[in-house]
């Protein structure tokens, strides 16, 4: 031995380390770079496990998979929100009340209510029953998107309804204002009644008008107020004044709107002011809920968040 080199200390690190550093190198792979620091003491804690086994056996073991973490029944709304509307149809219809409650922070603009009202109602060209309001704020640079989605107010004293000349809009005992197709004329009176812009007049427009043929999903009837409306022969609902209904037939066969169940940012939500217990009880009796155009007197049953 070359007597100006040293020889080199016998290793003294715990057995077992090797074993060790493998499993981080293993670990770290598996969860990122960003979670080194989480593998770490992952293998920290399986130390004393691996150095107490038999030698051999430890190295072909697999790491402990990570806790699960337990998912509450009302973890989505829509679960609590579906049994509180299979309780209230259980009640008789004056004794239920509906409303909706918007959260305006959690809109991000997407229209997928919009297009998912459109598709449940078939809704042709120029009937909108749930647009989207888009509003700029502030100064460039400094500038931000408010979204506020605007069905109809189902308001408890509807300016639409005293104004009707045939008595074809009225308001049911559960707050639904309604339209009675059958007795329309069209002649426009509620639509200039209403403040909210809520209401629309369908002309008898299709979408692929002025094409070689009509496409089939254009032909199909709706089913609003529980009665299949076909569009053949200029009959109703062509001509009459629609609106917004929170999806009266899907309520009755026990399944929450459609606008509700599409939103993407659960940011929509359903339910029976009459139950104390419901979450939109809960939710519109926050501070910063609010009703639209209040000063009216309309009493509108759409309240946002904000």
């Amino acid at each position: 031995m070359n007597a100006t080199t040293k020889p080199v200390p016998k290793e003294t690190r715990p057995e077992g380390e090797a074993v060790d550093r493998a499993a981080f190198l293993k670990a770290a792979a598996i969860l990122g770079a960003s979670a080194a620091v989480g593998a770490a003491a992952l293998v920290s804690a399986k130390r004393t496990r691996i150095s107490n086994e038999p030698r051999g056996e430890a190295s072909v073991r697999k790491l402990t998979p990570l806790p699960t973490v337990p998912v509450s029944r009302d973890s989505d709304p829509l679960l609590r929100m579906q049994r509180e509307l299979a309780r209230a149809m259980a009640k008789p219809v004056e004794q239920r009340h509906w409303i909706m409650v918007i959260d305006t922070r959690k809109c991000v603009g997407c229209h997928a209510c919009t297009i998912a009202c459109v598709a449940e109602n078939k809704l042709p060209p120029g009937v909108v029953y749930r647009p989207v309001v888009t509003e700029e704020l502030g100064t460039f640079p400094n500038v931000a998107l408010r979204f506020t989605p605007r069905p109809c107010m189902q308001c408890d004293q509807p300016p639409c309804t005293p104004v009707c000349p045939v008595k074809a809009t009225w308001k049911r005992p559960d707050g639904i204002v309604a339209i009675d197709y059958d007795k329309c004329i069209g002649c426009g009176y509620c639509i200039t009644a209403c403040p909210y812009n809520a209401r629309t007049r369908d002309a008898g427009e299709f979408y692929t008008e002025e094409t070689p043929a009509l496409q089939p999903y254009e032909q199909q009837p709706n089913h609003e107020y529980g009665k299949n409306w076909k569009r053949q022969g200029h009959k109703s609902p062509v001509g009459n004044a629609r609106k917004c209904h929170f999806c009266l037939h899907r309520l009755e066969v026990g399944m929450l709107p459609e606008c509700v169940t599409s939103c993407i940012g659960r940011a929509t939500y359903f339910g029976d002011a009459n139950d104390a217990d419901s979450l939109v009880s809960e939710l519109a009796a926050r501070p910063n809920a609010v009703r639209l155009l209040e000063e009216k007197g309309t009493k509108p049953n759409v309240v946002y968040l904000i």
